[in-house]
């Protein structure tokens, strides 16, 4: 027996869209350079400034930045208040709220609608930002990372919070956080300039600080997210099954605190462990189960073996 799918529906072997056939190098290749070159030009940028406008202050500003507004995504945006993975006290999740919301990816309302979306229609018609919907070929993957990372955002076409985000809509303090998400910005961008300010007594430091613990390091988050929507549905291994082209992918498993565990996740999306076997080294699991230790984390949701098995790629 047959059936009817739409053109730009039709699902591999894999079970993810075929409009992109994931086979094919020149995807992989298109996407690894343009994932590369900004990382590149950051270390080029540091090189040249080291001892002129940057230093081990420096460093240590944009890392920590780094580390916190990243984790606000991963653990806060993501994990808590998109899939509900774990219950934490309402001055948690107030804390976790704002430092989601200096990664200046959008408010919580906005983002969970977007991630919600993505889960419902990954790698088909309606994903906002699927690599895989552009077409094939050079210049139809060139428009696919394109997409990914930042064309979504541009579409006239948006996501309702009402409908993909209904619960959190009716929460208020979501709700609170959500109209405040301006303020936060700008404490992301003055945190770290007072933080240059006081550690180089210095004006240069203020603005330094701004420049690389503010301006450069949501750029670096920026990239770091967005290359999990394109490199990890293009590179990597698919241990469980799924409908889409969702891979894990060891290198963002690093530097994206976990979120590299792609496959992981889309196989079971409301685990608050992405990492889910021992080398999987999952940053943001580490510090939910810190809290969870300490009171700060309950219910935390991990699949058990049995479902891990039932899932497991053949």
């Amino acid at each position: 027996m047959t059936t009817t799918q739409h053109p730009r529906q039709r699902r591999t072997e894999s079970g993810a869209a075929g409009v992109v056939a994931r086979s094919s190098i020149t995807p992989k290749i298109v996407n690894l350079v343009a994932v590369l070159l900004p990382f590149l030009a950051l270390g080029l940028a540091i090189g040249l400034l080291w001892g002129v406008a940057f230093s081990w202050v420096h460093l240590a500003i944009m890392g920590g930045m780094y580390l916190v507004t990243l984790f606000g995504v991963t653990i806060g945006y993501h994990r808590f208040f998109t899939h509900k993975s774990f219950k934490t006290p309402r001055w948690m999740a107030a804390v976790l709220a704002i430092m989601g919301s200096m990664a200046v990816e959008g408010s919580i309302l906005t983002w969970v609608a977007h991630h919600r979306r993505h889960h419902r229609h990954s790698d088909a018609e309606g994903d906002p930002h699927s690599p895989a919907m552009s077409g094939t070929g050079v210049w139809g993957t060139i428009k696919g990372m394109w997409h990914a990372h930042l064309g979504w955002m541009f579409r006239a076409e948006r996501t309702c919070p009402v409908r993909w985000a209904r619960d959190l809509q009716n929460d208020r303090l979501v709700r609170v956080m959500s109209k405040l998400f301006p303020l936060w910005v700008v404490l992301g961008l003055l945190l770290p300039a007072v933080l240059g300010g006081l550690l180089t007594m210095s004006w240069t430091g203020v603005l330094l600080g701004f420049l690389w613990g503010g301006v450069v390091r949501v750029g670096l988050v920026h990239h770091v997210s967005w290359s999990v929507n394109s490199v990890c549905h293009i590179w990597g291994t698919r241990p469980f099954k799924s409908r889409d082209e969702s891979r894990n992918n060891a290198v963002f498993g690093v530097i994206a605190l976990g979120e590299g565990w792609h496959n992981n996740h889309h196989a079971f999306p409301s685990s608050a462990r992405h990492g889910l076997r021992w080398w999987e080294f999952d940053p943001s699991y580490c510090v939910i189960w810190c809290m969870s230790k300490v009171g700060l984390a309950s219910e935390v949701r991990v699949p058990t073996p049995e479902r891990m098995a039932a899932k497991k790629v053949d």
